[in-house]
């Protein structure tokens, strides 16, 4: 073999175990958040969201439909809340639909809405990219404590 092969061969091999190194380090790290639990009324409104495709038109931290506004703070903004988000649940208005739900239904989709809201900002522009390239997120609770 070349001079030249066996020097790429090594630098291949060492490029290979530290790809290997930093993956390891990367999904085996503690620093990561543990998962959302939601309550039994935000679950039931996820399902909801998700069996009526509320995605297609509307957002949630931007990414969904482009038809109807992002509803990521819509439970906290100063004009809106539960009220308002449940009028428009059953009246309907332009190209939203009229859906027909129960009471109980808008409470859940509420619910699941006041959940995305306390989770953070959209957008959010106040981040940390750490060193090993994870964007560490002010989210609301965070923010709330250094006020």
């Amino acid at each position: 073999m070349h001079y030249k092969t066996k020097n790429n061969i090594t630098l291949i091999v060492i490029l290979l175990v530290v790809f290997g190194i930093y993956n390891y380090c990367i999904y085996n790290s503690k620093d990561s958040e543990s998962p959302i639990k939601l309550n039994s009324s935000a679950l039931r409104g996820q399902q909801l969201w998700q069996n009526n495709n509320c995605w297609a038109c509307h957002q949630i931290y931007g990414l969904g439909g482009y038809l109807g506004p992002d509803l990521t703070n819509i439970y906290s903004h100063k004009k809106k809340g539960a009220n308002y988000i449940k009028a428009f649940l059953n009246s309907g208005i332009n190209s939203m639909p009229k859906f027909n739900f129960s009471e109980k239904e808008k409470e859940d989709i509420v619910e699941y809405l006041k959940y995305i809201d306390s989770t953070g900002y959209y957008p959010n522009f106040d981040t940390d990219i750490k060193f090993n390239g994870w964007i560490d997120i002010k989210y609301k609770n965070k923010r709330q404590n250094e006020i």
